[in-house]
């Protein structure tokens, strides 16, 4: 007589090695990839992290309403209805952002800023950096002036167009 066997399992599952999966996660830190991949003899192991991106919340406070009594007359606009304040015009040119990224004053951390204030700037004097998908891109002064204004904030996100510094 024969002993039955067990039905082989038709598809082999090769074992994980968490060494591996740790040894990738790493490089996943070190690298600042999002995700990996490898294949080898039949396994497949994807290893991904989930960047999240904070939003900069914005919050604006809207003007309380006058209060409207009875006897005011009705053709009387509330305050709430006054148009909004103009923006603010600058006296010189705006240096903008030509990219979306984050905007640093100063070449690396610790060192003293490219521009301040009051400075006096050459046509094609590097005024900050914008770094967009980890490249350090200079920002240029497009004309020879006095810096009037800078604004924006060391390691503040900045949007394409966004204007940066004033030169006069």
């Amino acid at each position: 007589m024969s002993n039955p066997k067990a039905p082989a399992d038709p598809v082999e599952t090769p074992s994980i090695d968490a060494r591996l999966v740790r040894k990738l996660a790493d490089i996943l830190k070190d690298t600042g990839l999002s995700e990996i991949e490898v294949e080898h003899a039949g396994l497949k192991i994807r290893v991904a992290r989930e960047l999240t991106v904070a939003a900069q919340a914005t919050y604006v406070q809207a003007p309380a309403a006058a209060p409207v009594y009875a006897s005011a007359p009705a053709a009387a606009a509330p305050a709430a209805e006054a148009a909004p304040p103009a923006p603010v015009a600058h006296a010189g040119e705006a240096v903008k952002s030509p990219m979306v990224g984050t905007v640093y004053l100063s070449p690396q951390p610790g060192a003293d800023a490219f521009i301040k204030v009051g400075d006096t700037v050459s046509a094609g004097q590097t005024l900050l950096i914008v770094e967009a998908m980890k490249t350090m891109n200079p920002i240029s002064a497009p004309k020879a002036g006095k810096i009037i204004e800078i604004l924006v904030a060391d390691a503040q996100p900045v949007e394409f167009g966004e204007p940066l510094v004033i030169v006069e």
